[in-house]
């Protein structure tokens, strides 16, 4: 990993389970490796996770409405709960496919 340029991406693929990617800079043995590529719009959102549905909700949408109603949505949480806590605000940052 990059510390310069450090991202990792997550979603919730259910209630219980949740799948991230982190940037890396070459291939990790005995990892997975996964390409994102395509066409993605960003949205920054702010606040506390329990508005992360509602987010999901509004980059579904706009993912719809670019023509990709099945288009992937990914979060960049830019700091973590303490953080957001001690700094008085959550900026999370999101992604849609389109």
């Amino acid at each position: 990993m990059d510390p310069e340029q450090y991202i990792v991406l997550s979603r919730d693929t259910s209630a219980f389970k949740g799948e991230h990617l982190f940037a890396v800079t070459k291939d990790v043995p005995e990892e997975e490796m996964t390409r994102l590529s395509g066409d993605y719009v960003t949205k920054v959102f702010e606040g506390p996770y329990s508005e992360a549905k509602a987010w999901h909700d509004d980059l579904k949408a706009l993912s719809a409405s670019r023509g990709k109603p099945d288009g992937e949505v990914w979060f960049f949480y830019t700091t973590c709960p303490k953080c957001a806590k001690a700094y008085g605000k959550n900026y999370v940052v999101g992604l849609a496919e389109v």
